[in-house]
C-alpha cells in the first residue's frame, strides 16, 4: 500500500487526466502532492474537494513520497525519476526517456503484467500508438503467435500537445477564412491535411516514432522475432488515435475466432458490423479507455492474416489510464503480500 503519492507533471494535459482518474477509480492513499515546474509552482488545483498548492518539482519533494505517477517531458523525467527512487519512491512514468532502459519494465498491465512486478524502482508506460496495438496484438499472439505486424497510425492532434490542438483549431479556421496561420507544432498546415511523419528521420526511412513501436513492441513480448513494419501519420483530428492493422500469424485464426479473442480480452471493445456501418471511429471513443476494434477480416494476400481497424482514446489509454493501471497493478501486489 502506498500511504503517500504524487504526480509530477500535474497541470500538463495528462497530468490533469491523471488527477481524474485517481478521483474516479478511488486509488487508495492517504496523502497526495502535486508536483509541476517553476511555471505552475504556487497555483491551486482542486481535487477530491479539497485545495491543493502545486510544489516544485525538486528533490526534496519526494520525501516521505512513496509513489510518483510522471508526465513530464523526456529531460524532466530523466531527472527527476532518479531524485526520486533515491528517496525510496517508485516511479510510474509517461515519458519516452525510459522506456528502452534495460533496467525499467515496459508496462501495458493488459498484455505483460509481471514485468511490474520486477521493477527496480522505475516502471515505464509505452508511447500511446504502442500502448493500443500491443493490446489488439495480445489475445492474437497468445492463440496463433504473431510473425509480423504493418501497421499505419493516424494520429490525433492532441498527441503533440495543446499546440497541436491549437493548430488544428486555429488552422482550420483560418484556412476556411482564406487567411494565414502560422503552425507552432507541425511543419506542415495539419488543416485539411494529412502530414506522413511523426518525430525525426531515425532509422533507414523511418521516424523516430515508427520505431519507437518496433522497439517498445518487441520488448514488451520479449521477443525479438515479431516484425513491426510501421507508418505514422498526423491526421486533422483533435484526440484519439486510429490504427489499420494488418498481422500475420503462425498459426491460423479465422475472422470469428478473432472477433471472439478480441471480446474476451479485457480493456478491447469489438464494433464490427459492414453492413450496417458499425465500426471505431475517433468521435466515438474519444474519453473511454477501451481499446476498440472493428472492419476485421481475413487478409487477402496472405494465408495466415487478418486486418483490423483499431482506435484508442491516446490521452486516456495510452497515457494517463495505463499508468495509474500500473499503479493498482503494484497496489494489488502489496494488498496480496499482506
Amino acid at each position: 500500500m502506498f500511504d503517500s503519492i504524487a504526480i509530477a507533471g500535474a497541470t500538463g494535459a495528462v497530468g490533469r487526466i491523471i488527477r481524474k482518474l485517481l478521483q474516479e477509480r478511488k486509488f487508495p492513499h492517504k496523502k497526495i502532492t502535486f508536483l509541476a515546474s517553476e511555471r505552475s509552482a504556487g497555483s491551486t488545483i482542486e481535487f477530491a474537494g479539497e485545495q491543493h498548492t502545486v510544489e516544485l518539482l525538486r528533490p526534496e519533494a519526494f520525501n516521505d513520497i512513496d509513489l510518483v505517477i510522471g508526465s513530464t517531458p523526456d529531460p524532466v523525467a530523466a531527472e527527476f525519476a532518479p531524485w526520486a527512487v533515491e528517496h525510496n519512491c517508485v516511479v510510474v512514468d509517461e515519458s519516452g526517456y525510459w522506456r528502452m532502459d534495460p533496467k525499467v519494465p515496459l508496462v501495458v498491465p493488459e498484455v505483460n503484467p509481471e514485468a511490474a512486478l520486477s521493477h527496480q524502482g522505475i516502471i515505464a508506460s509505452p508511447n500511446c500508438s504502442t500502448t493500443q496495438m500491443v493490446l489488439a496484438m495480445k489475445p492474437l499472439h497468445d492463440a496463433g503467435k504473431i510473425r509480423r505486424v504493418v501497421v499505419s497510425t493516424y494520429q490525433a492532434t492532441s498527441g503533440a500537445g495543446v499546440s497541436g490542438e491549437q493548430d488544428l483549431q486555429e488552422g482550420t479556421r483560418a484556412s476556411l477564412e482564406g487567411k494565414d496561420y502560422q503552425y507552432q507544432a507541425f511543419a506542415h498546415p495539419i488543416a485539411f491535411n494529412l502530414i506522413p511523419q511523426i518525430g525525426s528521420s531515425k532509422h533507414a526511412g523511418y521516424t523516430s516514432e515508427e520505431m519507437k513501436m518496433v522497439y517498445e513492441t518487441q520488448k514488451i513480448f520479449e521477443d525479438e522475432s515479431i516484425r513491426v513494419c510501421p507508418t505514422c501519420v498526423r491526421a486533422p483530428v483533435v484526440n484519439c488515435h486510429s490504427e489499420s492493422m494488418l498481422v500475420e500469424t503462425e498459426k491460423k485464426i479465422s475472422v470469428d475466432a478473432a472477433r471472439e479473442l478480441f471480446a474476451a480480452t479485457p480493456g478491447i471493445k469489438v464494433i464490427d458490423d459492414l453492413e450496417s456501418g458499425q465500426y471505431p471511429m475517433p468521435k466515438d471513443c474519444d474519453g473511454d479507455d477501451a481499446v476498440f476494434i472493428g472492419r476485421i477480416r481475413e487478409d487477402l494476400s496472405s494465408e495466415n492474416g487478418l486486418a483490423f481497424w483499431c482506435v484508442s482514446d491516446n490521452l486516456r489509454k495510452g497515457a494517463a489510464t495505463n499508468a495509474v493501471q500500473i499503479a493498482e497493478l503494484l497496489v494489488d501486489k502489496a494488498v496480496a503480500a499482506g
